[in-house]
């Protein structure tokens, strides 16, 4: 097989194992022989080796003998004087690349971890009001300590940093105790590895890898849902670890009672230990990633101009989550660079005025009454009309209290789209619901949850 040859089955993998996967585990294959139904590639190390195995080998066969060459086997050696980590990995945003699992164990043929990335560390973590709480528990279970609670449970939105606390949890680990076994992997390889095991009768290996483990991570976990077997073996591993007092860290995009199709034991399971909200942000912690991220780029860049107020603007107008925050910021400061100009607000509109718009969906009150009355099962008339029921009652108190919060529109006006009431009675309603929230925490989940659907 020619060089040319290969290198044309690379970018049809490219197509399906996607760039990132392509990019780090891929691209750096060089292959040394090929003969006898035998293939082999150099490899930057022996766990990059037994990653790819696991993962790739099969693909690669496949595309190997669709294109006519006939391969039964692939074996990978390591490189002389090779370096202890595979290549970066080239992401979307100019960034660090993800590295191999930093919290991957010493016996790297038996388990393996998914690839951590290196800019996710407490260090580069933002902390504000909105995750100061799942910050604090994801630095206690870093600490390697006596555990405390079992699992901590870390949900939210998109962007809100749940990925990056479980990374910089696997980074701390590693740093402290790396005699640790830490396993990382999102819920779809978890589900990927048990059906590999079913597929080559080796369950009996797959539960003993994965109940040997000292901190088990599993990142969005409501990938699982529905998936009866999967959801079997998932619960029966999360008892013998909770059993032999191992760490589980779990995150989800859901509280574990709002995921459909999850099992109740497993629901069960999973609140009896920490389960912690990351709010969506505010003003002054988007600020502050913005301000860090900024910092970032003066340091590569030292001519870096930015004029006074662009950061400020930025927080207030794009308010989605961090990862669209950032994304702003990379591509802003790519063009002010390519140009030649200055980072000023005039910049800043013309560079970003898709995001802008984007940013600017407005939330209406008939938006806001129809997911109130979905959310509590009420007839949107009956929120409307004169019902005084408190099963009427709290819903229109929580439908005023989040128009007046997210809409610009005046009480008067949000009176009258409540069946013409008195903006008095809307004042009433929204020092009613911030009283209660105080004291009623699922009042309190229930208007994060609505605020999510309703600006997401």
């Amino acid at each position: 097989m020619t060089n040319d040859t290969w290198t044309k089955l690379r970018e049809d993998l490219l197509l399906h194992v996607g760039r990132n996967n392509y990019l780090t585990w891929i691209e750096p294959l060089k292959l040394t022989h090929l003969a006898e139904g035998r293939a082999e590639f150099e490899v930057p190390t022996s766990f990059f080796g037994n990653w790819v195995q696991r993962n790739f080998a099969d693909k690669i066969r496949h595309r190997l003998n669709e294109a006519g060459i006939d391969v039964s086997r692939i074996d990978f050696s390591v490189a002389r004087g090779a370096p202890a980590a595979p290549q970066a990995a080239v992401q979307a945003q100019p960034a660090p690349a993800p590295m191999p699992a930093a919290a991957a164990p010493r016996r790297d043929d038996e388990i393996a971890s998914a690839p951590l990335d290196a800019r996710f560390t407490f260090d580069s973590f933002v902390v504000g009001k909105p995750n100061a709480l799942a910050h604090a528990a994801a630095r206690r279970v870093a600490e390697g300590g006596p555990v405390t609670f079992n699992p901590l449970f870390l949900y939210g939105g998109v962007g809100l940093g749940k990925t990056h606390l479980m990374h910089a949890i696997a980074h701390e680990l590693q740093l402290r105790q790396p005699h640790l076994r830490v396993l990382y992997l999102s819920a779809e390889q978890f589900m990927y590895r048990f059906v590999q095991a079913l597929r080559e009768r080796q369950i009996m290996d797959f539960k003993e890898m994965f109940r040997s483990v000292d901190v088990l991570m599993v990142d969005d976990v409501q990938f699982i849902a529905g998936k009866d077997s999967t959801q079997e073996e998932f619960f029966h591993t999360f008892n013998a670890l909770v059993d032999q007092n191992k760490q589980i860290v779990i995150s989800a995009d859901r509280a574990p009672g709002e995921i459909k199709d999850l099992e109740d034991r497993i629901k069960s399971r999973l609140q009896c230990g920490l389960v912690v909200d990351l709010h969506p942000t505010d003003y002054e912690l988007r600020l502050g990633v913005l301000q860090q991220k900024a910092e970032q780029y003066r340091r590569q860049m030292g001519d870096l101009v930015i004029a006074d107020g662009v950061l400020e603007f930025l927080a207030h107008r794009i308010t989605t989550n961090v990862r669209v925050l950032e994304g702003a910021l990379t591509r802003l400061f790519a063009f002010a660079n390519l140009v030649g100009r200055a980072v000023t607000l005039d910049v800043t509109q013309e560079c970003l005025s898709d995001i802008l718009r984007a940013s600017d969906r407005k939330v209406t009150i008939e938006e806001i009454q129809r997911k109130v009355a979905e959310h509590y099962n009420v007839r949107l008339s009956d929120m409307i009309g004169p019902k005084r029921v408190r099963t009427i009652a709290r819903p229109r108190q929580v439908a005023m209290y989040l128009a007046k919060q997210l809409t610009p529109r005046s009480l008067p006006e949000i009176g009258r789209r409540f069946g013409g009431r008195d903006h008095t009675t809307i004042m009433h309603g929204v020092k009613k619901v911030e009283e209660l929230m105080a004291t009623d925490s699922q009042l309190a989940d229930d208007l994060q949850m609505l605020r999510r659907l309703l600006q997401g």
